[in-house]
């Protein structure tokens, strides 16, 4: 995500980055050298930078939407932590993750530390209508992530069950950063919920797109292996369209259901070969686009500033990043 596209919030990015180190900063110095590794590990800050934008219409309150910010973002980051370690991953955005060099235990408990403080973060609003967002959302990324494991290896999964799925591990928390940014500044209802709308649909066009990446980059632009999540038995957009094309001839049967190690390998090149040089990216891409353009509906009845055409460009961006 080009950081361009953040330009009104810039100077108050610096903000959440600041307040995002200090997060780390700890009595303790090895778990404040496992906090630093993990929150200086980069990242877009796509989350914080829109709960910042959605608050530039109405009454906009550093005060909380800072700590919002901040607070969002180190919920994304501990999931993260927790998403690695579960998945044994050995890189995060091309650096060792934190299960790797402490071991699975204490990444779980350093990421179990990160969502305690985001939630400190969070309640620094003293908002509760907010707070009780916050917890809802948890809640929700939670019983994602638990679908996911309990589908693993599972080819019969349909278009509406992963939808649902990312709806909980993705968008939620895209439609939290905004919904709180409306309600933190006082906003009307009509707009929250526009906001909500804006956040849930890009949050599904995002993962779509990050999903169609998995097929189309190579592995020093992901910072993990090609097809890590149909390796790990996650069915994402791609192969389940793959799967309604070619029932009868599916590799990802040979992915999943092959024990011999070559023949395994032989049809994971396959089924990248297919999605790539068949009609399958193109329907994904349709589909993602389709949620990046109700995002941009949401907001157009919202004023013709900065802020709403950064909206409206990072809604675009978010699919055609990848092309």
């Amino acid at each position: 995500m080009n950081n361009s596209l953040f330009a009104p919030v810039a100077n108050e990015i610096a903000l959440v980055e600041q307040t995002l180190r200090e997060s780390a900063d700890v009595e303790h110095p090895w778990l404040s050298e496992i906090l630093d590794h993990i929150v200086s590990g980069g990242g877009k800050r796509l989350r914080p930078a829109l709960t910042l934008l959605g608050g530039k219409f109405h009454n906009y309150n550093l005060d909380l939407l800072v700590p919002m910010a901040s607070g969002v973002e180190l919920l994304h980051t501990a999931t993260l932590v927790h998403d690695d370690t579960i998945d044994n991953a050995a890189k995060r955005r091309g650096r060792p993750t934190a299960s790797k060099l402490w071991g699975g235990g204490i990444a779980i408990l350093a990421g179990d530390f990160l969502f305690a403080r985001s939630a400190e973060f969070v309640a620094r609003t003293c908002n509760l209508r907010v707070i009780r967002l916050f917890a809802r959302t948890l809640m929700e990324l939670c019983s994602g992530e638990l679908e996911q494991s309990f589908s693993s290896f599972n080819r019969s999964q349909t278009r509406e069950s992963y939808f649902d799925r990312i709806s909980k591990k993705t968008a939620s928390l895209f439609a939290t950063a905004t919904e709180s940014a409306g309600i933190l500044s006082d906003a009307p209802e009509r707009d929250v919920q526009a906001l909500r709308s804006y956040g849930s649909n890009l949050g599904m066009a995002f993962q779509v797109a990050d999903d169609i990446l998995d097929y189309t980059a190579d592995e020093e632009r992901l910072g993990k292996p090609v097809a890590s999540d149909l390796i790990q038995g996650t069915l994402t957009l791609p192969a389940i369209v793959l799967g309604e094309k070619y029932p009868n001839d599916n590799p990802v049967a040979g992915v999943f259901d092959k024990r011999d190690g070559e023949l395994r390998q032989q049809a994971l090149r396959r089924t990248i070969e297919i999605v790539n040089n068949s009609d399958v990216l193109p329907e994904c891409y349709r589909i993602a686009q389709g949620f990046a353009d109700r995002a941009r509906d949401a907001v157009a009845d919202f004023p013709d500033n900065p802020p709403r055409r950064a909206l409206v460009d990072i809604a675009q961006h978010s699919v055609v990043r990848h092309r």
